[in-house]
């Protein structure tokens, strides 16, 4: 069967050729022909040329998501958000797990290949390799995360200094005296600054003890050996709180705790980063650290947007501030949320 064109939908709609392609691409066109052209294409079963409209365009209408672990519910509820942004625009979102990181290099210098318009990317570790990748890239790049001014891109960041803040406060104000920090691998973004703000928090807080174990991954299985090594070790009886640098961790210390027959939180407090959807449904629920996933997705998106409609304007960092959603698993029966004012910092 015979490829239906353009020229098959202006003839049954009765209209010009390119009266057919402005009602087609969203061009100046008056309502009535918008109709007679869509019903035109929808009764022939038309199927635009996107290859064609791309090179007519100079542009492919697709963004691009990149991150180091799909599966990750923060990484998700980004996902979510940026995809609600792009679609607004009238671009499809192209969805990239980038693993380790020479892959994630090895995408940024594939966007010479012209299969997207721009990318938002939150890498979980950033060499050099991968700054100058980004500071050489074809299209824009939004980076959700940190990397230095050398890169030239727009940036969103999360304040993990100031979440860790919140929850050892938190922690503190509840009677809790000895903390121990669970945290995932340092040498990525989110083990570093979460590690360098529960030193900061702890220093300033009298009469506090604390010991830090680290795990080699950001997920339950992880956060439940870490928490065994902390539970039956030497600090055994020794700690009664845990920081986990994540929810997945946090998830993972819940389950050894249980399994252990401690009771949460009477016996040990337990608390989570990123306030997924994990963290409020579990039993009892995570007392966790609200980044604003969603908020720095939003942001990331309309940025990249931005970034294409006026190349030549000035960088934007945009700081989102964090919460604290407090739940059982460090306040025996709490159901309630103590909140930061939600504010962003701009600077161009």
């Amino acid at each position: 069967m015979a490829r239906v064109t353009i020229i098959d939908v202006a003839k049954r709609a009765g209209v010009s050729v390119a009266s057919t392609s402005r009602a087609l691409n969203g061009l100046v066109a008056s309502a009535e022909t918008i109709e007679k052209v869509r019903a035109a294409a929808a009764e022939l079963g038309y199927a635009a040329d996107v290859t064609a409209r791309s090179l007519k365009l100079g542009r492919t209408q697709q963004l691009a998501y990149a991150v180091a672990d799909i599966g990750n519910p923060v990484y998700v509820e980004m996902m979510s958000a940026i995809e609600r942004v792009v679609a607004a625009s009238d671009y499809r979102l192209v969805i990239s797990s980038t693993g380790d990181v020479q892959a994630t290099v090895d995408l940024v210098h594939s966007l010479g290949r012209g299969f997207v318009d721009g990318m938002v990317i939150s890498p979980l570790r950033v060499t050099d390799e991968l700054v100058a990748a980004i500071a050489q890239a074809p299209v824009p790049v939004v980076v959700l995360g940190r990397v230095p001014e050398s890169a030239g891109v727009d940036t969103v960041r999360a304040d993990s200094g100031r979440g860790m803040e919140l929850v050892v406060d938190h922690l503190v104000g509840e009677g809790r005296r000895r903390l121990a920090f669970l945290n995932g691998p340092v040498d990525t973004t989110p083990g570093r600054f979460r590690q360098d703000g529960f030193r900061r928090a702890v220093a300033d807080a009298a009469g506090v003890s604390t010991v830090e174990v680290g795990v080699d991954d950001f997920t339950i299985a992880e956060g439940y050996r870490g928490a065994l090594e902390l539970l039956e070790g030497k600090v055994a009886g020794e700690i009664d709180a845990i920081v986990a640098a994540n929810d997945l961790i946090g998830i993972g210390a819940l389950h050894a705790a249980d399994d252990l027959g401690l009771r949460i939180p009477e016996d040990i407090a337990i608390t989570g980063v990123d306030d997924t959807e994990l963290a409020q449904v579990s039993r009892p629920g995570l007392t966790s650290v609200d980044l604003g996933a969603a908020e720095r997705g939003r942001v990331a998106a309309e940025l990249l947007i931005a970034r294409l409609a006026e190349p030549e304007r000035p960088l934007h960092t945009v700081t989102v501030a964090p919460s604290l959603r407090v739940r059982g698993s460090s306040v025996l029966g709490a159901i309630r949320s103590v909140t930061l004012a939600s504010e962003r910092e701009a600077s161009a």
